[in-house]
């Protein structure tokens, strides 16, 4: 369908994200691999348009937080080595090793049943060990190492493919301090890996912040995720880049999203407009209602702060954001009319709203706003 089909919908550039995945290419050194993190619905960019985006483009591996997206990639005809990074429930093991997944485990637990539901198919399974390091989120802590040796050297139907941790302050600084002290507990535990007979294929610890910084945290394997879409991770990540002496490689944002108007209306002066009275109108204004609201992502936060694009202009969010509805002030762009294109995240004409203007407005990441876009919507690759 093409996309005035839709009230709104979500465009996916296929060159933007191409030209991100190869922008990280470029910074890796010969044989080190490229995962392609597509969790969390593609971070609100569409696991699928874009887990088959990535596949074209070449990369390595996939990462997806749970068994269901895994299932979703096989059954949209995405067949990319995929390693899940979230959880993944015991009785669950059994699905990862007929999908052919490879899971990040950090319970003895889990190691134990991967081993038995692999032994149960007479398959050899490939998992990934998760270091804890620092952020005292998932991973193995280094006291307990010994014990997970143990159980990979036990076992005949696992095989230990990578070993991997996870940065707690390399974003949001320009002092990665920590960092170091991190990268230096993961080189002593994957030592004694390998002291212990137990070599991992791949090591792995790098995120966007950390590829784009920090050529040491490279090894085998890189996993981008929010910039491969075309967002820095953060705006300090981007002031150590400078810092560093480094040109800041050049990211290009690739979802826009657009809905249409639905409404237009003559709305007096001194009337409310929205839920709680929140905007006063000083004068005669135009209203422009939009078929968007916090239910599909655009977030509340938003209300009186935010603006949308119609006709390469900017509109003014007036009142509240609704469950499904937003109005936005349009007397000064005489061509709005009923269907008009308004683009809510992305680029319209000159002008751009971007996910780090409406995060601040939000006060909060660019990961959320992205993120919490509705699945519901529809992705279309442009």
């Amino acid at each position: 369908m093409t996309p005035t089909a839709y009230i709104q919908h979500i465009e996916i550039s296929r060159d933007a994200y191409r030209h991100n995945l190869d922008t990280f290419r470029r910074l890796l050194a010969p044989g080190c691999r490229l995962m392609a993190v597509v969790k969390a619905n593609a971070y609100g960019h569409g696991l699928l348009p874009i887990a088959r985006l990535a596949a074209e483009a070449g990369v390595d591996y996939l990462g997806v937080n749970c068994v269901e997206e895994v299932a979703a990639l096989r059954a949209g005809g995405v067949g990319t080595p995929t390693v899940i990074l979230g959880y993944v429930p015991l009785h669950q093991l059994g699905d990862v090793v007929e999908l052919g997944a490879e899971p990040v485990l950090y319970n003895l637990e889990s190691v134990d049943r991967l081993q038995a539901e692999s032994a149960r198919r007479g398959r050899r399974s490939p998992f990934h060990l998760k270091l804890e390091t620092g952020v005292h989120r998932q991973g193995v802590m280094e006291d307990a190492l010994p014990a997970f040796i143990e159980a990979v050297r036990r076992s005949d139907h696992l095989q230990l493919q990578g070993v991997g941790m996870h940065f707690a302050n390399i974003e949001d600084t320009t002092d990665h301090s920590f960092a170091l002290l991190q990268l230096a507990a993961f080189r002593r535990m994957a030592a004694a890996l390998e002291a212990a007979g137990v070599s991992p294929r791949l090591r792995h610890t790098a995120c966007s912040a950390a590829t784009i910084l920090f050529a040491a945290t490279h090894f085998d394997l890189v996993r981008v995720g929010i910039s491969s879409y075309g967002l820095w991770p953060s705006k300090e990540t981007y002031l150590a880049a400078i810092l560093q002496n480094q040109q800041p490689p050049v990211l290009r944002p690739v979802l826009t999203w657009k809905t249409r108007v639905a409404q237009i209306k003559d709305v007096p002066a001194n009337a409310y407009v929205g839920y709680g009275c929140s905007h006063r109108t000083t004068q005669p204004i135009r209203l422009a209602v939009l078929p968007v609201g916090y239910a599909d992502g655009y977030d509340r936060g938003l209300s009186n702060q935010a603006h949308v694009l119609i006709g390469g202009r900017w509109a003014p969010v007036l009142g509240r954001v609704c469950m499904n509805m937003t109005m936005v002030d349009v007397t000064h762009i005489p061509d709005a009319a009923v269907e008009s294109e308004t683009v809510l995240l992305g680029s319209q004409g000159d002008n751009r709203i971007t996910a780090d203007e409406l995060a601040a407005l939000c006060h909060t990441i660019n990961y959320e706003i992205v993120s919490r876009i509705g699945a519901q919507i529809p992705r279309l690759v442009v």
